[in-house]
């Protein structure tokens, strides 16, 4: 069980001057949208972090310590067994938050959640943040309503690869990775690339050969560059947009104000 038995901060105008300041300038869109008050229960509490690559956010069965709202910069949740299998089932950038499961008064999580592109964010205590839940339901229905479109980016993740050959699944991916960065220019490994796919590095570099050959991507050390977004999209087909769409029915913003 939680407690949310914290206590939230009275703003000072010089506290409420900062918290406008911070507002304005945020680049994720969950706060964006939120009414003034109730990015305010929050905001008074954030503390501004930097977010390096492979910096873990959420660990495999520990309690989540703080919640992220990440700015810039790309989180992937990574399902795992025992025995060293794993795959991506969830990204995260400026479009959402991490700790969704403290929605369902639950405070650890199965999956890992650690940054693959570096960035940065702001972050709250898990005290703090469930307090801030447990009071306002504007908030409340405001979170859930992203953790419902994560769910339905999972759903169709899970379509995409049971269903598509590798150069589709990697081509929606990409497009994934876009809608969340400010850049076509996507600091990316192959070794991050085969963990996110679920396959052997050799099956990642000759899906990105095809992607290269039709003009969509261009690569080179460590980055990938999208070339040609609109081909890029009919190349990953029906896949890639619905979990999108419900992402703008769910909480009302576009991901990067691109077409799908």
């Amino acid at each position: 069980m939680l407690h949310i038995d914290a206590t939230f901060r009275a703003l000072t105008p010089g506290g409420r001057a900062l918290l406008d300041h911070i507002r304005h300038s945020t680049q994720n869109l969950l706060l964006q949208s939120m009414p003034d008050t109730t990015y305010e229960r929050l905001a008074s509490h954030f503390e501004r972090i930097d977010l390096p690559a492979k910096h873990r956010l959420e660990e495999v069965h520990q309690p989540i310590d703080f919640v992220y709202f990440i700015e810039s910069g790309l989180a992937s949740v990574v399902a795992q067994t025992r025995d060293g299998l794993q795959i991506e089932v969830g990204l995260i950038g400026r479009e959402g938050f991490t700790g969704a499961s403290l929605l369902y008064d639950d405070d650890q999580t199965p999956f890992e959640c650690y940054m693959q592109v570096p960035g940065e964010g702001v972050r709250i205590a898990t005290p703090i943040f469930a307090a801030a839940v447990f009071q306002s339901h504007q908030l409340r229905r405001s979170l859930l309503r992203y953790a419902r479109s994560a769910t339905i980016q999972l759903a169709y993740t899970t379509l995409c690869n049971g269903k598509t050959h590798i150069d589709q699944r990697l081509a929606r991916w990409l497009l994934m990775v876009h809608d969340r960065m400010l850049s076509s220019a996507l600091p990316l490994t192959h070794e991050f690339l085969s963990v996110m796919l679920g396959v052997r590095r050799p099956s990642v570099t000759d899906a990105l050969h095809v992607l290269e050959k039709h003009g969509l991507i261009g690569t080179s050390r460590s980055m990938i560059t999208i070339k040609n977004r609109e081909a890029l999209i009919l190349f990953a087909g029906s896949t890639y947009g619905p979990a999108e769409r419900e992402y703008l029915r769910l909480t009302g913003q576009t991901l990067g104000q691109r077409s799908w």
